[in-house]
């Protein structure tokens, strides 16, 4: 096990998640009529890095304080950014955006907290990696609009709603008690 803070294949594969808000992005916005399956095609694309990266890491004993830090951030930032266009074309509610980037600076707040005071680096844990997939499925639902899957979407959206709090604690848990918890 690595404990050093440096690039290896899987943080460089974590943080690829975060660009690929850029074509996203220009898909979403742009016009096209095939637009919103490329998107979708995306979002599983990063999807299947979230799980790639950590196997990649534990398989070839390459685990970094830099990829326990990049590998959760990339995914926050990369859900919020696509709730942020998601909410900016009316797709989701705004209350949820809010409610992704409270979790989340939550935390982030609570992670840097036990970095200062406990000198723990603290990883993903797996109710956290099953919020993020509940999530993306929201997301996926939410960027091909098809009318028939909206009774899917809200229930989707409630189900990550109730994840987040449910991770939430979790995470309050870990920052109470100040134990590292492991994916």
């Amino acid at each position: 096990m690595n404990s050093k803070w440096e690039w290896t294949l899987a943080t460089k594969i974590s943080a690829s998640r975060i660009l690929l808000m850029i074509p996203i992005a220009f898909l979403l916005f742009g016009e096209g009529e095939d637009n919103r399956l490329w998107v979708v095609g995306i979002i599983l694309i990063g999807v299947a890095t979230d799980f790639l990266d950590g196997y990649l890491a534990r398989r070839m004993h390459q685990v970094s304080d830099l990829g326990k830090v990049i590998d959760p951030l990339a995914d926050k930032i990369a859900v919020g950014t696509l709730a942020l266009f998601l909410v900016i074309l009316g797709d989701l509610p705004l209350w949820f955006l809010l409610a992704v980037v409270a979790r989340d600076g939550l935390i982030v707040a609570g992670g840097i907290y036990i970095r200062r005071e406990k000198k723990i680096i603290t990883q993903s844990n797996m109710l956290g990696k099953v919020t993020v997939t509940v999530i993306a499925l929201l997301l996926v639902t939410a960027t091909i609009k098809i009318p028939s899957l909206e009774v899917m979407k809200i229930v989707l959206l409630w189900a990550s709603v109730v994840f987040m709090l449910l991770s939430l604690g979790v995470y309050a848990k870990r920052l109470i008690i100040g134990k590292k918890v492991s994916a």
